[in-house]
């Protein structure tokens, strides 16, 4: 049985924060119909997709920060997003701030989940690796508050059977994490897909700005090649509330090789033909996990230290 197909990412330009939750889905929604029209099957979208990437403000009202928040999905703006993929056919995977009430506290997390051609989620993922500070920090031009509105990921890096594919998520900084891939490589994930809200223009190391892109695509080659799987990111770009994302949302092979990369600064639909059996000439050739791997010698990666 042919285990190909089309895979799709669907880049974001900027969302401002007076947009409203209803147009920024309206936007998704035109890009899921261009991925449908050419064939995929599946399309990824942004890191906090539904929102301006509010960690760059330092909110003390509570009220307002709850604002930013999804409290359950899908919800009434989102619905509509689900009922066009269960129509056309087509999976997704939808980045978005969660927030879990347990009885008088509130839990706040950087959310992705997988929804597969029936419109059923059938995975979610929570971040791991938050950047930024949990302070504010009056130095920078922007701030960086995800260790302030958000936990860590409590779900570890999980894999799902999407549609007969088995699929693992990332978001935003997660994919400068050797662990985050080979986790998800060890559980048999042929799909790593993700999200991200990169600035162009980190503060605390300006030296680096101008090798944003080179990072980015080089963690998602690596994560590629060195599991075997074919991965997908992608981002919010362009000039949002004065501050500067990353473009170059991405498809990439296993092989590590760039099968599709965006070329704009706004709302761009980019997608490639897979052949999921190819996963398996890494795996069973290269990187043969069972063969080669000498786990016993690798216990200081895991390992806490001062």
């Amino acid at each position: 049985m042919s285990r190909k197909t089309t895979i799709a990412v669907a880049q974001l330009g900027p969302i401002q924060r007076a947009d409203s939750r209803e147009a920024v889905v309206a936007r998704l929604m035109a890009m899921m119909r261009e991925a449908s029209g050419r064939g995929a099957t599946f399309v990824v979208f942004p890191e906090l997709a539904l929102t301006t990437f509010f960690p760059r403000w330092y909110f003390t009202d509570e009220a307002e920060l709850d604002f930013f928040y999804e409290t359950e999905m899908p919800n009434d703006v989102t619905a509509p997003l689900f009922a066009l993929g269960a129509a056309l056919g087509i999976g997704f995977n939808l980045g978005y701030a969660e927030l879990v009430v347990e009885g008088n506290t509130k839990r706040r997390f950087n959310t992705s989940i997988l929804v597969d051609r029936k419109g059923t989620i059938v995975g979610k993922y929570r971040k791991v690796h938050l950047p930024g500070h949990s302070a504010y920090e009056d130095y920078r031009p922007f701030q960086h508050l995800e260790k302030l509105y958000f936990e860590p990921g409590d779900l570890g890096f999980p894999v799902y059977e999407v549609d007969d594919v088995p699929m693992g998520m990332f978001i935003c900084n997660d994919r400068r994490w050797p662990e985050t891939w080979r986790v998800m490589g060890l559980s048999g994930a042929e799909l790593i897909t993700g999200g991200y809200n990169t600035p162009t223009h980190n503060p605390p190391v300006p030296q680096h700005d101008h090798l944003s892109s080179f990072h980015h695509l080089l963690s998602m080659q690596a994560g590629a090649y060195q599991n075997g799987a074919y991965t997908a990111a992608a981002g919010k770009v362009g000039v949002e509330e004065n501050c500067m994302l990353l473009g170059h949302s991405c498809i990439v092979a296993p092989t590590g090789e760039i099968a599709a990369l965006s070329t704009t600064l706004e709302d761009e639909v980019i997608s490639a033909p897979v052949d999921f059996d190819r996963c398996r000439e890494l795996r069973d050739h290269v990187f043969n996990f069972k063969l080669h791997r000498q786990p016993h010698h690798y216990g200081k990666i895991a390992e806490l230290y001062d």
